[in-house]
């Protein structure tokens, strides 16, 4: 059942068209996510979808009682506002009645002996009683906690923009809606607090309609993808898989579209230019049909972002680091590091928010000196350090002067030299929008600028914090090919899995207290590798005085008739197959305890050789085993087979 129906919904700035006339329907329980380039739209029809702004033309149908919940992409509170009233704000009695439960109860706790308060927690507990909002209540502690959402009675202007976006979050998610509409929730919230809101987003009730860059998430969580693409808007049913592959067969059927457009267009063009005297009625339909041909407007690849700016010679000694240590009013951030950074090394950072992450970034460009160790970096290294918050970023500015502040040329990867104007085409700002100013641009559309500052200086060491913030899906691929190629070292700070995935080798994981683990592999190797060790069969591969855990004998004959002969599993292989599972079990655990010996001892070259080629042998050996168990995996079937056809016979 349709709970919602958008009819020829049109919205432009200006000469900038949005989109034009686009029309769609949600259903109950729908997962729809919205992609599309920075600057194309989304977050406006999530907010005409809201009614927090209004289209140009058309309009919305749904029922009176139609309740939306949104998330914006930079939430807004009053200068005055706690998380408690933000949280459980708005007009509904429920939620008056659990802000009032909350009240009465942090009341009570600083004066347990007052009569006063006690009955007035008496009071509310009734309310809850009678409107049945326990239930409510404890979900919404729930989501509070799973949040790391703690200090209820903190003004949310104290704290920072990562804790803000939470609070917002979780008031989006306490609230009963209809329709649940979040702009990039995955923001500033951690791998574990990500996979919850996976989960919890699964059992919600409501419609959802979500814009976020985490491809993962994306997938797991939508069932629909709607497209913004020229002012047009494309559907999809399926996840984020099923849209690539649809969207390739579509982007193929108007290519070829398009080559037959031109053929015909250059037949036509090779007609008039005969200069046939006669004009009939026919050859003036073929004149007009010629001028349509040549004036059609064609959806193009022109948004299509070309990271191509060439970097800095980078010699062999980068950055090293000599017993770092770093706190900050007594919590300890990072604690004995000790590594040496390679000219190509593509480092993952990951951990808890507030951990310490963007210190080690800090700390790295001299922004923070350590508390005690050393940062030594080589002579020839040029950082280029992409922040969270882009504060470098003067919104006074119009695009064009901000860039050329950098460089009034700039030198691409194949060693051409190009304007500052002409760099901005690439990054998809067209002459057009040069001269506009950067306050009037969307969030996404600065963090493409600001990311073209950045590159624009060619360094050979990039430190990247949060890129994925704000940034749109297709130029995050292109930034990901882009720094597979990159011939420097790359550091990321991320939570988006699917980026540190493609962009990372090797992890470092804030632990917390200035404990820093190293891990070689990629981020979803860690994850798994982390879930495996908390699972019962990590802890049963693990404990050496447990008997290992045999394969389950073969419950048949040994003997089959092959050819008029019997054959039979001999004594060896009966012993193998009942060994070989437990036998495959300990070497993948083995070959997982090498990968974290090599990430920890990460600058001792000499013992990560060693390592290397003990990983090297044990995963052969894993291989070997592999191909054993598939044989006497076909035998004990072939036994199992024959055994089936014997018991048959009279």
């Amino acid at each position: 059942m349709n709970i919602l129906s958008v009819e020829n919904l049109s919205k432009s700035y200006g000469e900038k068209i949005l989109f034009k006339d686009i029309s769609f329907t949600i259903a109950e329980k729908q997962r729809i996510g919205l992609i599309g380039v920075n600057g194309t739209g989304k977050s406006s029809l999530l907010r005409i979808v809201a009614e927090l702004d209004s289209p140009d033309s058309g309009k919305l149908v749904h029922a009176n009682h139609f309740r939306v919940q949104y998330l914006s992409q930079n939430p807004e509170f009053t200068e005055t506002e706690t998380v408690l009233q933000h949280v459980f704000g708005g007009d509904s009695p429920l939620m008056q009645t659990i802000r009032d439960y909350e009240i009465a109860l942090q009341d009570l706790e600083t004066d347990y002996e007052s009569e006063q308060k006690q009955a007035k927690l008496f009071a509310v507990q009734q309310r809850m009683d009678d409107m049945d909002a326990w239930d409510a209540s404890t979900q919404a502690q729930i989501i509070l906690t799973k949040l790391g959402i703690e200090e209820f009675h903190k003004p949310v202007s104290l704290m920072s923009g990562g804790q803000k976006k939470r609070v917002a979050l979780a008031s989006a998610l306490i609230h009963p809606a209809d329709l649940l509409i979040l702009d990039e929730p995955t923001n500033h919230i951690d791998h574990e607090t990500v996979k919850w809101l996976e989960e919890h987003l699964a059992k919600y009730r409501g419609a959802l309609l979500l814009v976020t860059h985490d491809r993962y998430f994306l997938d797991r969580v939508t069932n629909r993808i709607f497209e913004i693409n020229f002012g047009n808007l494309y559907n999809y049913e399926g996840n984020y898989e099923v849209y690539l592959e649809k969207k390739a067969d579509r982007e193929e059927q108007d290519a070829s579209s398009e080559d037959k457009r031109q053929n015909l267009l250059r037949r036509e063009l090779a007609w008039l230019q005969k200069g046939a005297k006669a004009r009939t009625t026919k050859q003036k339909a073929r004149i007009d049909r010629a001028e349509e041909l040549r004036d059609r407007h064609v959806d193009g690849p022109r948004d299509i972002m070309d990271i191509a700016i060439g970097a800095s010679r980078l010699g062999k000694k980068v950055i090293e680091l000599i017993d770092l240590e770093k706190s900050f009013e007594g919590q300890t951030m990072i604690k004995d590091l000790n590594y040496i950074v390679m000219p190509r090394d593509r480092i993952g950072i990951i951990g808890p928010n507030g951990s310490g992450k963007s210190t080690l970034l800090n700390l790295l460009t001299g922004r923070l000196q350590p508390d005690k160790g050393v940062i030594d970096v080589g002579s020839t290294v040029k950082i280029a350090y992409y922040t969270q918050e882009n504060v470098e970023m003067d919104e006074k500015l119009r695009v064009i002067e901000y860039v050329k502040q950098a460089a009034e040329n700039i030198r691409t990867t194949d060693g051409e030299t190009i304007s500052a104007s002409q760099m901005l085409e690439r990054f998809l700002f067209p002459s057009s929008s040069q001269w506009t100013p950067i306050a009037k641009l969307s969030g996404g559309e600065r963090r493409r600028l600001y990311l073209l500052r950045t590159l624009m200086g060619e360094p050979n060491v990039l430190l990247l914090d949060e890129p994925t913030n704000d940034l749109d899906i297709q130029t995050l691929t292109i930034l990901e090919d882009y720094l597979e190629r990159f011939p420097g070292a790359v550091i990321t700070v991320s939570h988006d899995r699917y980026f540190l995935d493609r962009t990372a080798e090797h992890l470092f994981v804030f632990a917390g207290d200035g404990e820093i683990q190293r891990f070689q592999g990629t981020c979803s190797e860690y994850l798994d590798q982390k879930q495996f060790e908390n699972s019962k069969d990590y802890i049963k591969a693990a404990a050496p005085a447990q008997p290992i855990k045999q394969a389950p004998p073969i419950v048949v004959p040994t003997t089959i008739a092959t050819n008029s002969k019997l054959k039979k599993l001999s004594f060896k292989e009966q012993k193998e197959w009942e060994e070989i599972e437990a036998k495959i079990a300990a070497i993948e655990l083995q070959i997982s305890q090498l990968k974290q010996e090599i990430a920890n001892n990460g600058a001792n070259y000499d013992k990560i050789q060693l390592l290397f080629e003990k990983e090297q042998k044990a995963t052969q050996e894993l291989d070997a085993t592999m191909e054993r168990w598939t044989e006497l995996s076909d035998l004990v079937e072939e036994i199992n087979q024959q055994n089936a056809v014997n018991s048959q016979k009279p």
